[in-house]
């Protein structure tokens, strides 16, 4: 026996059966990122939800580290060994995740890649969020608000990450068409608040003088990082957006300290990857491809956003396809 490889499997495996075990449920296995990302929180919640409706078993399985190639094909291989009827996939690495997901296709169980897109292996659909749409409308608020003019700072994610990529994208389209806006930096951040916090904080004891009228955050934490680093050098918050609508930034635009942030929120990769998987199994048909595209939320429409995504209800094939 290999116990290396089956010891790191057990010790990274986060398995939670949804309700109670019925003797010959079919199973779902869902691979989020993270335990503690929102984003693979709101993925799980809607998986639950629409597993539960359908009598299905979810098992999900989570790396200890969100990054790590090895953790998650360990991962894959516990599942495979369990005979899960379908997977439903976020994958830490779209490349590196190739050969696992592979073997899934050897195996004959259908999967459905949601999140960030695969570059090889198949899969039954793709479900995700525009990104590049949600960034150049996150964007165009912001550019918006500043009447299109004064010094901008976009805190970028790593460009090995598929979102990241879409998103930067859009916020440079966006910017074609405000030209008296100056971008004084454009730094990636790591989608992470500490190294937005201590860019941000470098900046303004670099440049004291300088004033900075907004700034444009490819996720909520960099944003909320932002927040930190102006609060701490005592100076007066510029227009800030970031991207997720997560339960915090919906509290800091209640409270006038952000202006917006771009509703990606993962609910709708859980949902309807689970749905899509479901279908699958049953032979029902199901589309290739569900590529969302959600809203800006500011105080106009705040309200709406104050229930935590994990308990909100889930959208259908069906509803998605009549917007």
């Amino acid at each position: 026996m290999n116990c290396q490889r089956l010891c790191i499997a057990a010790a990274i495996t986060v398995l939670m059966p949804f309700g109670a075990s019925t003797a010959g449920a079919e199973t779902l296995a869902v691979f989020t990122k993270s335990a503690g990302n929102p984003i693979a929180r709101a993925t799980r919640a809607g998986a639950d939800q629409v597993a539960k409706a359908s009598g299905f078993m979810v098992f999900h399985y989570i790396p200890t580290s969100p990054d790590n190639p090895r953790q998650q094909s360990a991962l894959v291989d516990e599942a495979l060994a369990a005979k899960r009827d379908a997977f439903v996939f976020t994958p830490v690495d779209v490349k590196a995740m190739v050969p696992a997901v592979q073997k899934v296709n050897a195996a004959g169980i259908p999967m459905v890649n949601v999140a960030d897109r695969l570059t090889g292996g198949e899969s039954v659909a793709f479900v995700g969020t525009d990104d590049y749409a949600i960034a150049l409308e996150t964007a165009r608020t912001l550019l918006k608000a500043m009447d299109g003019k004064g010094n901008l700072i976009v805190l970028e994610g790593p460009d090995t990450i598929p979102t990241a990529i879409g998103r930067l994208r859009g916020f440079k389209d966006a910017l074609k068409d405000f030209p008296n806006v100056k971008v004084v930096l454009s730094k990636n951040a790591l989608y992470a608040r500490p190294a937005a916090a201590e860019l941000i904080k470098a900046l303004l004891k670099a440049n004291p003088n300088q004033e900075i009228h907004g700034i444009l955050a490819a996720n909520d934490a960099m944003a909320f990082g932002a927040i930190e680093a102006f609060k701490e050098a005592k100076k007066p918050l510029p227009l800030i957006v970031g991207i997720n609508a997560s339960k915090e930034a919906v509290d800091f635009i209640k409270a006038g300290e952000m202006l917006a942030s771009g509703d990606y929120n993962g609910l709708i990769d859980g949902c309807l990857g689970a749905e899509i998987a479901i279908r699958t199994l049953r032979k029902q048909p199901t589309p290739k491809e569900v590529l969302a595209r959600t809203s800006v939320v500011d105080k106009s429409n705040v309200q709406q956003y104050e229930t935590p995504v994990e308990r909100r209800q889930c959208p259908t094939l069906e509803s998605m396809a009549a917007k």
